[in-house]
């Protein structure tokens, strides 16, 4: 292996195993970190690398139609790479400092109101059992999409959860998120009976909590093709994603009163500037409905 591939493996391995990343995430910065060297196959090692390098690569993914929005999430991983070899590899210099990005607009997040809520977390119960099913399956999409709503949870997180995970007593979840912090989530009534009907319906008493149809685990892609199934037999006008029912778990919270560093905790969020963009959500729906409802609006 190369000498500058060295530097990337070894930033790779600290993701994937002293961060504790999303597959997807590790997946994203390969990318993105290739997509680099593929744009500049004459630039020099990674720790020789000088601001000039990165802004022909900014003016490369221009000519090639990069969005905004995808040049700087290849930034971020950059970036990212950038700080761990100002840490582990001696960098005394980096590059990345003085290089500036094209601005963009930051879309708020999509949410669903509690009318489409309501239709999507009642779809399992109303759509036909899909052929060679178990029987118990149904009850188990419903207790998913009970608790993506009811705490908030991302993917990933929510596929990892273990049986011992949901305490029916304290009404909470203990989830481990991104870069392996704890958190510990409150669980509403209707996700902890409808885990409870899933469980007993499946025979699941310990080890992962949902399952798939031969008994293992469920995957993040199983849950997305589940999701989007039950979609399709709702009247629902948009592209659902469990990481939207989290930006309605969020938005529905602030909209009730709750505080933005309470919601802040529950997400998971290490800045509270994330979970800001929720609070322009609110603002923007309280807006329209001024602008609906007020007769001088």
């Amino acid at each position: 292996m190369a000498a500058r591939d060295r530097h990337a493996e070894n930033f790779f391995k600290h993701l994937e195993v002293e961060r504790n990343v999303s597959p997807r995430t590790l997946i994203n910065y390969r990318h993105a970190l290739a997509r680099f060297r593929e744009c500049c196959p004459h630039a020099p090692a990674w720790t020789q690398l000088e601001p000039v390098h990165f802004r022909q690569y900014l003016v490369q993914c221009s000519r090639d139609g990069f969005s905004k929005q995808t040049v700087r999430l290849h930034f971020a991983a950059l970036r990212s790479f950038y700080r761990f070899l100002m840490i582990n590899a001696g960098l005394k210099v980096n590059p990345l400092a003085v290089v500036q990005l094209p601005k963009t607009g930051r879309r708020l997040p999509v949410v669903l109101n509690a009318k489409q809520i309501d239709e999507l977390l009642s779809a399992p119960l109303r759509v036909p059992k899909q052929k060679q099913a178990p029987e118990w399956m149904p009850k188990r999409d419903v207790a998913i999409l009970e608790m993506f709503y009811s705490s908030g949870l991302r993917l990933a997180e929510l596929a990892s959860l273990d049986v011992a995970d949901v305490d029916v007593y304290s009404e909470t979840v203990r989830v481990v998120g991104k870069g392996r912090k704890e958190r510990v989530v409150p669980v509403g009534a209707p996700a902890l009976e409808a885990i409870q009907h899933y469980r007993r319906a499946a025979g699941v008493d310990a080890g992962p909590l949902f399952i798939s149809k031969v008994r293992k685990r469920i995957g993040v892609a199983a849950v997305w093709l589940m999701l989007k199934r039950y979609l399709r037999h709702t009247s629902i006008p948009l592209e659902v994603s469990p990481h939207k029912l989290r930006h309605s778990f969020a938005t529905h919270l602030l909209d009730a009163g709750a505080d933005l560093r309470s919601v802040q905790s529950l997400l998971g969020h290490s800045s509270l500037s994330t979970t800001q963009i929720y609070t322009h959500v609110t603002v923007e729906r309280l807006r329209k409905a001024y602008e609906e409802a007020h007769p001088r609006a």
